[in-house]
């Protein structure tokens, strides 16, 4: 799988941008706020139609208009595809593939794979638990379409059991409407049960490699283990979320449910969450990425495309020669600040890119 052109209009600072990928390493760099991020999160939108940054669409768009336009060329198992996404101001996105309109995001996930790793993502450990769930969801949602139909459908019904419970707390609700509670539930049980299903059997695939990648990169000196941490069991969710019918109506939210569960990282008795030093809980992020990159590419039986931004400024010798030597074969954007992490370590790289106040230049199509 491989980009092999991108074209923006009114993206953020660029006004214009026509570019032409090589098939490996492409490196973006140039001084910070110049625009180099941009580039990596249009293509991450394009194949995802979201922003990593979890930016809003009317964000995005430049100052200069009121839509900003994507288009990405892409190939994959030999067949190419086109994609086109037009995002504007006060109106949903718009998106086709190979010129035909698509009216939900499943049409367009998993027409390509593609993994973005960000400084962000080494404090993806220490973090809150709904960062741990977007890392899960929006795994399985680019490669389950089923999966995607199955949360959509969840996080509609808690919205509206949500938006009952606080009309009922204040008596907003006649008795008919009263009893739609209890629909509302049972479909939010059984769309929960399959997220549960899911995620289980996500984590269990996940959970030998991350042990394997971690025990390498720390020369078999550490074994990490990974745990996923459901808040209610597929057995117990409907007991549970009816008997929490009190205290969520004092809260007007929903207190139980897969929409609170979490991963768990444990260095023997060690959790990684709380006690891990922040070198450990680095390490065990990058196995994460790196892990996550594998069980892609078993899964779907191609390599994604790897967005790297700015990480090799935040990792140290022996982990930038880890991961640059575990990206190998795999289409990769990095953005840096300068080529000497390159130069040092020597990486092949195939195309690289001057970037400078929304500009880009090619500047070398070779080897470094």
């Amino acid at each position: 799988m491989r980009v092999k052109r991108l074209e923006l209009l009114n993206y953020r600072n660029y006004k214009s941008l026509d570019l032409e990928f090589a098939g490996d390493t492409n490196i973006f760099y140039g001084d910070n706020a110049q625009g180099k991020t941009n580039i990596l999160e249009a293509v991450f939108v394009a194949c995802t139609t979201k922003s990593h940054k979890k930016s809003r669409d009317q964000e995005i768009i430049g100052f200069s208009g009121e839509e900003a336009h994507i288009r990405l060329f892409l190939e994959k198992k030999g067949i190419d595809y086109k994609i086109d996404m037009h995002l504007r101001k006060g109106r949903r996105k718009f998106a086709a593939i190979n010129g035909v309109s698509v009216k939900k995001a499943s049409e367009l996930l998993g027409i390509a794979n593609v993994v973005f790793f960000s400084p962000e993502d080494l404090n993806l450990i220490k973090s809150g638990p709904s960062e741990r769930r977007r890392f899960m969801d929006m795994e399985l949602c680019q490669l389950n379409r089923i999966y995607i139909d199955n949360l959509v459908k969840y996080n509609k019904c808690l919205e509206q059991r949500n938006k009952l419970l606080k009309e009922l707390s204040f008596g907003r609700v006649s008795e008919n409407e009263r009893d739609t509670l209890e629909i509302w539930e049972d479909q939010l049980i059984s769309y929960g049960i399959r997220i549960i299903e899911y995620r289980e059997r996500f984590t269990g695939e996940l959970k030998d490699i991350i042990r394997k990648n971690h025990s390498s990169l720390t020369g078999n000196n550490e074994y990490l283990e990974l745990n996923y941490e459901p808040d209610v069991s597929i057995e117990d969710f409907a007991e549970r979320l009816k008997g929490a019918r009190k205290k969520d109506l004092k809260l007007c939210s929903t207190s139980v449910g897969p929409h609170r569960d979490d991963l768990s990282f444990f260095l023997e008795e060690t959790d990684l969450r709380k006690y891990g030093s922040q070198g450990q809980q680095r390490t065990a992020a990058l196995s994460l990425k790196l892990s996550e990159l594998e069980l892609i590419s078993n899964t779907i039986g191609d390599s994604p495309i790897l967005l790297l931004d700015d990480v090799l400024s935040e990792l140290d010798e022996h982990r930038q020669g880890y991961l640059l030597d575990s990206i190998g074969g795999i289409q990769t954007l990095i953005t840096c600040t300068g080529l000497e992490d390159f130069i040092r370590s020597r990486i092949r790289c195939n195309k690289t890119f001057r970037v400078t106040k929304g500009t880009v230049e090619t500047v070398i199509e070779e080897s470094i």
